[in-house]
């Protein structure tokens, strides 16, 4: 990989070969699926489709909601403010207040679907202008945010997987090269470059 460089005008440039470009596609794809909004996304079905989750709650007779906890249920399925049980997911969409587990529960409920949608974005901008077979990049200010921010995702799901700590370095050098885990804290290395290169051409 060429490290990214400054564009006049704004933006940044790069080179990647395609065993590269590969690599990063296969990783965001990955957060794409772990954050898709349509997993958790309870509006989702199709109000044709005779699908459970368009039915609406029963109205009085003045048009308004019998029960207000029957349109929330409706609005936010069981398990809506719980934390996710996957390390990853939890990392990536984390509970607002850790000494408040209701309040939490409650933030998480009314925002968790507008930040998953906000990830899968700009995972989908980064694809958008990531070519399959590598090659030379150019990107504006704003897709240059877009690979900054689906680029940090990868490499905080990938530090959960790994059980990153400050101590990543030594821990590293403790691996023998023939070591499963030996390349994978390679490309966690790797991708922290990437992100740095694309840092400095933005700043």
């Amino acid at each position: 990989m060429e490290p990214f460089r400054s564009v006049r005008g704004g933006g940044a440039r790069a080179w990647l070969a395609a065993a590269e470009a590969s690599l990063l596609r296969n990783l965001v794809g990955q957060i794409m699926t772990l954050v898709d909004p349509q997993s958790g996304d309870p509006l989702s079905g199709d109000p044709l489709s005779g699908d459970p989750r368009s039915t609406q709650p029963e109205t009085s007779k003045t048009g308004t909601p019998d029960d207000l906890s029957a349109l929330e249920a409706m609005l936010y399925p069981p398990g809506a403010a719980q934390t996710p049980e996957d390390p990853v997911l939890a990392r990536l969409l984390p509970d607002a207040y850790s000494d408040d587990p209701e309040a939490a529960g409650e933030f998480r409920k009314y925002t968790e679907p507008a930040l998953r949608s906000a990830k899968y974005e700009v995972a989908r901008q980064m694809l958008d202008t990531l070519p399959e077979a590598g090659g030379r990049i150019q990107l504006s200010n704003t897709e240059a945010l877009s690979w900054l921010k689906a680029l940090n995702d990868v490499r905080l799901a990938l530090g959960v997987r790994l059980g990153v700590t400050e101590e990543f370095e030594q821990d590293w050098a403790k691996l023998k090269p023939d070591d499963p885990q030996w390349t994978a804290y390679e490309v966690y290395a790797w991708l922290g470059a990437v992100q740095e290169s694309l840092v400095q051409a933005l700043a």
